[in-house]
């Protein structure tokens, strides 16, 4: 039988840390100093060497922490808080200090090649802008959250590529989401994605956009050209609608004014070179006919 997989320890919150403001305790471990100093001068180890050492733990116990910046203490190798404060602080001089950056970062995904809903291989990136929220789990929950912040969001934007067309087709429902032409939506779904795997590194997702996307580059000219084929029916499509509206509405003002009574032949030899005048992507050449339509 295969060996269960033991059970994960459940991850430790973040607390406060039992910490002061630094400065009285400057000022308190250079007094024993100088009392431990002035003691041994006037003969008295047995009183100065104590207020040197406990000096010398007291000013041990000082660190610096700047804004958006926390420590995290741990006693002997057990968790016992972590510091938000700023300044000049100090705590336990025996607890060991591990300090870690609460700044806004910006991880800029590198460009990764993926086959996209429809089996097209497309270029895709992403920036995603990230801090740290909870610092116990940065820091004891995974092994190095700055690297797993970066495999995991690559990951997160394999598979949101493998979830959405790049463009719309033919086949798709009217108001499908592609990568293309939904970027808010497909950008709400990226970040969601991020939340949820940055969540075991106490992680949060302050923003996450596309920044590129390409088809790759094997099938650029072909799908290049799909894309002005679709431009020019569409064009033409338009074109054409106009021009029979334009011959419609011609031959409803020639025949309400009476100024010629045309017969089925000649309103479609009419119709006939209108469209070919308004429909054509080339100038036209007009014929003048001297004679009868019938000769």
């Amino acid at each position: 039988m295969p060996t269960p997989t033991p059970p994960r320890d459940t991850p430790v919150s973040e607390r406060q840390a039992r910490s002061a403001n630094g400065y009285p305790m400057v000022a308190l471990g250079v007094a024993l100093l100088a009392l431990g100093v002035l003691a041994l001068t006037r003969g008295a180890p047995l009183a100065g060497v104590p207020l040197l050492l406990a000096g010398v733990l007291m000013l041990a116990g000082l660190y610096m922490l700047n804004p958006n910046q926390a420590a995290v203490l741990t006693l002997f190798g057990a968790y016992i808080g972590s510091d938000r404060g700023t300044g000049l602080r100090w705590a336990n001089p025996l607890a060991l200090k591990k300090r870690i950056s609460l700044r806004d970062r910006n991880l800029n995904a590198p460009v990764l090649k993926v086959n996209d809903q429809r089996g097209n291989p497309i270029e895709i990136s992403a920036v995603v802008v990230w801090r740290v929220r909870d610092t116990v789990q940065a820091l004891f929950q995974v092994d190095d959250y700055e690297a797993y912040v970066r495999v995991q969001a690559e990951a997160a934007i394999r598979h949101l590529a493998t979830c959405y067309a790049y463009d719309e087709a033919d086949e798709m429902e009217p108001g499908g989401v592609t990568l293309r032409g939904g970027q808010d939506a497909v950008a709400l779904a990226l970040r969601a994605e991020l939340q949820a795997r940055f969540a075991d590194a106490g992680v949060d997702v302050l923003d996450a956009k596309i920044s590129h996307l390409a088809y790759a580059p094997e099938i650029a000219q072909v799908m290049l050209r799909r894309q002005q084929a679709e431009a020019i029916i569409s064009a033409r499509s338009k074109i054409v609608q106009g021009a029979v509206e334009m011959v419609e509405s011609a031959l409803k003002g020639l025949s309400e004014r009476e100024i010629v009574v045309l017969d089925d032949e000649r309103r479609a030899a009419m119709v006939s070179n209108l469209l070919v005048v308004l429909c054509s992507d080339r100038e036209t050449q007009p014929v003048v006919n001297a004679g009868s339509l019938y000769t």
